[in-house]
């Protein structure tokens, strides 16, 4: 299951590099957000986390007993989730933005600064 989940963030990372190198804005967030899924998927993979066992200490014990889910990734790709939702927000509020003062979407269109007049 490992190597099979190693293959699906590689698959990840290459598509959103692929998608953040092209000229239109909405394939750029949308490699954006690939890039996101893809680095979540390698902190799990890389946290070695284990199924159907709790990160809790049982009530009559002292110590934690082996194998237990370690939190901390967990936590750590909980923030990453929502921070990435919010610059996934950032960036398609910006596009529009964008959009509307200059009717385009293409990078290559981008290069000047002036507004258009309607």
């Amino acid at each position: 299951m490992d190597v099979l989940l190693s293959i699906l963030t590689g698959l990840l990372y290459a598509a959103g590099l692929y998608l953040l190198l092209h000229k239109g804005m909405m394939k750029m967030i949308i490699g954006i957000m690939m890039l996101g899924y893809a680095s979540n998927l390698f902190l799990f993979l890389v946290a070695k986390l284990t199924r159907g066992v709790p990160a809790l200490i049982p009530s009559a014990a002292d110590t934690i007993e082996v194998p237990f889910a370690d939190p901390v990734p967990q936590a750590l790709i909980l923030t990453a989730i929502v921070i990435g939702f919010g610059i996934q927000a950032f960036a398609i509020v910006l596009l529009k933005r964008v959009y509307l003062s200059t009717r385009t979407a293409n990078m290559d269109d981008l290069n000047t600064t002036d507004k258009l007049d309607d």
